[in-house]
């Protein structure tokens, strides 16, 4: 009896890990992997006009990469995604760096990070809404251009295009590349930087020889954040854009509107193999695993 209960207590404490993991992976393979499949296989069903029909054709994705239309939705999404990456980079790093290297007391980071966190507090909606009285043709950048005489008559380019779409996903997404940056600036050794300006290096040479490779990871984790979350937007295209403007996902939006479920499968399914290969781009040229 004694020998059973040792062997038993044995194989427990070997399945004790698998134990703990289980959870987790179930509701990985419930609410990730499942749904992914399911778009998957629909992707290859077949659509009449009225009706689905389970089948297993190429049709859709046939469709997909020949079509002009396509191929300048995917080009368009990929435009946006690079500027909107680019500039909130420019953007995040400098606030994170005087976050980091500039605030020198606890207290007043905490402070100065709450205020850039605070116009997220409110939902999307409400602060990507928040530029229409803005941009518009009667709004407060054209009417501030009017009175200043630098232009002549309200500039009709501020709302409803492009600008107005990459300006908004901006807005909405920088803060997920400001956390990331600050946090992995936070993590720099300060004796490094006083080592690399004891030995005669300039402030400049700091930054582009410790600093700016040190912060690396953070940068990838945020690129990351944007590139994922700026891929698959369609709110914000299909009201900063008016019309004018197209995304993938706004694609996939009308065309689940107007019940094409197969072909909105297959434009989901190539959108996630993109975003995986921006991805898998970030982590090939960037080693994350420091900061996780």
């Amino acid at each position: 009896m004694a020998f059973w209960v040792l062997i038993l207590g044995k194989l427990s404490e070997k399945f004790r890990p698998y134990g703990l993991v289980a959870p987790q992976l179930l509701v990985l393979l419930i609410f990730l992997v499942l749904p992914i499949a399911l778009i998957v296989i629909v992707s290859f069903w077949q659509f009449n006009g009225y009706t689905m029909t389970p089948a297993f054709s190429f049709e859709n994705y046939t469709s997909i990469f020949t079509a002009r239309v396509y191929l300048d939705t995917y080009l368009n999404t990929v435009r946006f995604v690079s500027l909107v990456w680019g500039i909130c980079l420019l953007i995040a790093y400098p606030v994170a760096y005087f976050l980091a290297f500039h605030v020198h007391r606890l207290r007043w980071q905490i402070i100065w990070f709450v205020i850039c966190t605070i116009p997220f507090f409110t939902s999307n909606i409400i602060r990507m809404i928040s530029w229409v009285p803005m941009l518009g043709r009667e709004g407060l950048v054209n009417q501030a251009l009017l009175q200043l005489n630098i232009i002549q008559q309200p500039l009709e380019k501020l709302l409803f295009s492009d600008f107005a779409v990459v300006l908004a996903l901006v807005h909405l997404y920088v803060l997920f590349m400001v956390v990331p940056i600050f946090n992995s600036l936070m993590r720099i050794d300060r004796n490094l930087v006083t080592a690399a300006l004891d030995l005669g290096a300039t402030s400049f040479d700091v930054f582009k020889d410790v600093i700016l490779p040190l912060s690396r990871p953070g940068i990838a984790i945020g690129s990351i954040f944007v590139v994922t979350l700026v891929m698959g937007e369609f709110i914000t295209v299909r009201w900063m854009g008016g019309g004018q403007s197209s995304s993938v996902g706004y694609l996939i939006s009308n065309q689940i509107g107007s019940l094409q479920y197969p072909l909105a499968s297959a434009n989901a399914v190539i959108l996630l193999m993109v975003t995986v290969l921006f991805v898998a781009a970030i982590l090939r040229a960037v080693d994350i695993r420091k900061q996780l």
